[in-house]
C-alpha cells in the first residue's frame, strides 16, 4: 500500500511509519514539527514532508497518492493545550477537517486518531465508546481539547453517513513508549527522566489520580488490526492498557525499577499550570469491544513500559 501518516514524525506517527515500511508498504509522513522530531524517522530511510495540515492542496496532492490514510497529527499535552489554545484548536478542528475531507473526496481509507480526553471526568469506570462526554466549563481551557477531538469525531461519523467515508475512530487511553517526550506534560517520559538523573519527580495534585498506560507497540498494533476490516467503518474503537495505578504509585515504582535516588514531591495544580485546568480523578478503558472484533489486547505491562522507555533515554544520552 501507499500509507500516508499526518504527523508521522510524532511520537505514535513514528511507530506507524516503522511499521508499515517494515510490512513492506510505502509510506509518506507529512508533519509541521512543531510536536514531531525528525530524529524519529532517522533510522526508517523516510523522508517526512515539512507541512501543516491545514494547507488544503499539500494534504489533497498526498492523499489523491495514498491507499490509507493514517490521521495521528494534533496538537496535544496538557502545557501545549494550555499555552497555545487557540493555535492547537485551529489544527485539531481546521486541520482535521481537511484531511478528512480530502478522504471523502478521493474515497480513500482513513483512520483517525482521537483521545480518552473525550470521555472527560465521566466518573462512571471503565469507560466504553458509548459512555458520555463528562465536561467541565468552557473557561476550564483543558477541555478544549476534548472539544475539539469530539467536534472531529463528529465530522468523520457526518462524513460516513453523508458520503460513505471509510473512516475508524480509535480513541487511545495513554499511550506511552520510546521516543515520547515529557515536554508537553506527559507525565511517564518527565518522571523516568528525571529518575535516571536523579532527580525529584514532580507529582502534581496529591497523586491519588489514577491511569492506565499502553505501549505505543501495542497502541499500534490495536490500529493495525482495524485497518482492514470493512465492518469497522463508522466506528470507534478504545485502545488502552491494562492495570490502573496511581500517580503517585507510578512515581515509586519508576523510582524502583530504575534504581534511583530520586525523590518525589508533591505540587499543586495551579503552580504547574495556572488558571484554566482541570483534572479528572480516574480513567480506565473497557477495551472489549476491539477485543471482540479483531482479538486484539495489550500485551504489555507498566513495568515493560518503564524498562522500555528507561533504556530509550539511557540510549540516547549515550
Amino acid at each position: 500500500m501507499n500509507v500516508l501518516i499526518t504527523g508521522g514524525a510524532g511520537f505514535i506517527g513514528s511507530h506507524l511509519v516503522e511499521h508499515f515500511l517494515a510490512n513492506g508498504d510505502s509510506v509518506t509522513a507529512l508533519d509541521n514539527f512543531s510536536t514531531g522530531n525528525g530524529l524519529n524517522l532517522k533510522d526508517s530511510g523516510l523522508d517526512a514532508i515539512s507541512g501543516d495540515i491545514r494547507d488544503q492542496k499539500l494534504v489533497e496532492k498526498l492523499t489523491i497518492e495514498s491507499d490509507l490514510v493514517l490521521h495521528m497529527a494534533a496538537a496535544l499535552g496538557v502545557s501545549n493545550i494550555m499555552n497555545k489554545t487557540l493555535e492547537s484548536m485551529s489544527i485539531n478542528i481546521a486541520g482535521s477537517e481537511i484531511v478528512l475531507n480530502a478522504a471523502a473526496k478521493f474515497n480513500k481509507r482513513i483512520i483517525i486518531a482521537s483521545t480518552s480526553e473525550i470521555y472527560g471526568k465521566n466518573p462512571k469506570q471503565p469507560l466504553n465508546e458509548n459512555d458520555d462526554r463528562v465536561i467541565g466549563n468552557p473557561q476550564k481551557i483543558r477541555w478544549s481539547y476534548s472539544d475539539a477531538k469530539a467536534i472531529e469525531e463528529a465530522m468523520a461519523t457526518s462524513l460516513f453517513l453523508e458520503k460513505k467515508l471509510r473512516v475508524t475512530t480509535i480513541r487511545f487511553f495513554n499511550t506511552v513508549g520510546p521516543r515520547q517526550t515529557g515536554q508537553y506534560g506527559m507525565v511517564l517520559p518527565r518522571f523516568i527522566k528525571a529518575a535516571i538523573s536523579n532527580e525529584d519527580l514532580h507529582v502534581h495534585g496529591d497523586g491519588s489520580q489514577s491511569r492506565v498506560f499502553c505501549h505505543v507497540k501495542d497502541a499500534v498494533s490495536g490500529l493495525v488490526s482495524l485497518v482492514g476490516d470493512n465492518d469497522t467503518f463508522g466506528e470507534v474503537y478504545n485502545v488502552g492498557g491494562v492495570g490502573e495505578t496511581s500517580i503517585l504509585e507510578l512515581a515509586k515504582k519508576v523510582i524502583e525499577r530504575t534504581e534511583s535516588k530520586s525523590k518525589i514531591r508533591l505540587i499543586p495544580y495551579d503552580e504547574v499550570y495556572g488558571a484554566g485546568f482541570e483534572d479528572m480523578q480516574r480513567r480506565v478503558p473497557d477495551t472489549s469491544k476491539i477485543a471482540a472484533k479483531t482479538g486484539w489486547k495489550a500485551s504489555k505491562t507498566l513495568d515493560d513500559i518503564i524498562d522500555d522507555v528507561r533504556e530509550y533515554f539511557i540510549s540516547l544520552a549515550g
